[in-house]
């Protein structure tokens, strides 16, 4: 075994032989110098894994010689074999970090064992577009347990164009590192979004008021029969071949129709509608029963109106609202409903109304009523009761009917106006005593 003070001098004068061999340092047992069969040369550590004779011999390569000098490599080896002497394994730790998943492949499992396996198919499909579209791309390669909360943070900030999408991507990411803790792929309790604050959202909610409903049921009724009024822009080359200007309508088919309504008077989420199947209405009972949802399996009470539309509408292929065209497959759902909802939100003036606001409409209406939270979570099919808080300032009506005694006794205290039917008007002596008072 070829031994000698490893120096740039000693490196200089190796050459490659037929065989791949070492030199070990003289003055620090360990370290050493292999030199390959083509030369290529690099600093080494070698030591015991553990006590005694018996431990396993590891070895591992420290640098390749030309990027750092034989003191900054002794130096190097130094600090290993003080972490050996500590009851450390670089090697192993070495080998641990190589076999490591990237964010991507934890991101992947996540997807698989967890999102889309105990999710809904729409739940899933967001969440995958979230970590793939702004995830992956930026953090992807790192090793998952590696990525720092300053680097989540710069992702988070990249975002505060989109405040509502970037603290989506935090809450997704965040559930992503628990996953990844249960699974061992990462050390428990470590979570990189942990601490981040997310940025302040403007509410997201839009009621519609009874007007702007009776806008949106006129534009209904004028699409589905004579079609709404379109623009050409007579600028283009094309516009000598549109229709007259008095023929220029566009007529929406019955089950968009359907579709648009139904949402108005269930307060089901679109994907519940467009995916509802004829086997799950119960014409008898009156619900819809929905083997999963959002939340899971769902049941929706079904209101005169709703069951209305479904017994006039006409059953095309397995699902309640057909397909985009004649031709369209009866096996596959319907996408969306952004062409119609676009021409009649339009058409009703209510321009940048989403179509989930219907969702939240219906919500309001009843809680307006005085419905409780309770039942309107149970229409809605929350599962949690934190969800439906979000109406709770819309359940005023006993705060009103209050302020608005208060308010008649005190004006006619003051004379001002004339006190309802069921207020008492203050005499004289009550109001001087309580002046006095």
């Amino acid at each position: 075994m070829a031994t000698g003070q490893i120096t740039q001098r000693l490196i200089k004068g190796l050459e490659a032989g037929d065989e791949e061999y070492f030199v070990w340092d003289s003055s620090l047992a360990g370290f050493g110098v292999r030199v390959q069969k083509t030369g290529a040369k690099s600093y080494v550590v070698k030591y015991r894994a553990g006590a005694g004779r018996g431990a396993p011999t590891r070895r591992i390569t420290l640098s390749q010689v030309g990027k750092i000098t034989p003191e900054e490599a002794r130096t190097l080896a130094r600090k290993t074999l003080g972490a050996v002497a500590n009851g450390a394994d670089p090697a192993a730790q070495r080998a641990a970090e190589k076999r490591a998943s990237t964010l991507a492949e934890a991101a992947e499992q996540f997807l698989t064992e967890h999102v889309e396996a105990k999710r809904a198919a729409s739940s899933a499909s967001s969440y995958r577009d979230l970590l793939e579209r702004l995830v992956t791309p930026e953090l992807g390669k790192r090793k998952a347990d590696k990525v720092t909360t300053a680097e989540v943070h710069r992702l988070h900030s990249k975002l505060a164009h989109s405040p509502y999408q970037a603290n989506r991507m935090l809450r997704v990411l965040s559930s992503l590192y628990t996953f990844a803790a249960k699974a061992h792929i990462v050390p428990l309790g470590f979570n990189p979004c942990r601490g981040i604050e997310f940025f302040p959202e403007e509410g997201r909610e839009r009621y519609l008021t009874s007007q702007e409903l009776a806008a949106i049921g006129e534009a209904i009724r004028e699409a589905e029969t004579i079609g709404l009024p379109y623009s050409v822009d007579e600028s283009k080359r094309t516009a000598k071949h549109a229709p007259k200007e008095d023929n220029r309508r566009t007529v929406i088919g019955p089950h968009a129709a359907a579709a648009i309504r139904l949402l108005i008077f269930t307060g089901a989420r679109l994907r519940e509608i467009l995916h509802l199947r004829w086997d799950e209405v119960d014409f008898e009972r009156g619900l819809l029963l929905l083997p999963t949802s959002k939340t899971g399996k769902k049941t929706i009470v079904l209101n005169a109106p709703a069951l209305a539309i479904l017994n006039s509408l006409p059953r095309v292929g397995v699902y309640v609202i057909a397909g985009t065209s004649a031709g369209a497959d009866e096996e596959k759902p319907r996408s969306d409903l952004k062409k119609p909802w676009r021409a009649i939100s339009k058409r009703a003036g209510l321009d940048g109304v989403r179509i989930h606001d219907l969702r939240h409409t219906h919500a309001s209406v009843g809680v307006g009523v005085g419905l409780g939270l309770p039942i309107i979570g149970k229409l809605l099919g929350h599962t949690q009761v934190a969800t439906t808080q979000r109406y709770a300032h819309l359940d005023n009506d006993p705060v009103k009917k209050a302020a608005e005694h208060i308010g008649s006794r005190l004006a006619a205290a003051m004379g001002d106006v004339k006190p309802r039917d069921n207020v008492t008007k203050l005499s004289k002596a009550k109001r001087s005593k309580n002046r006095r008072g």
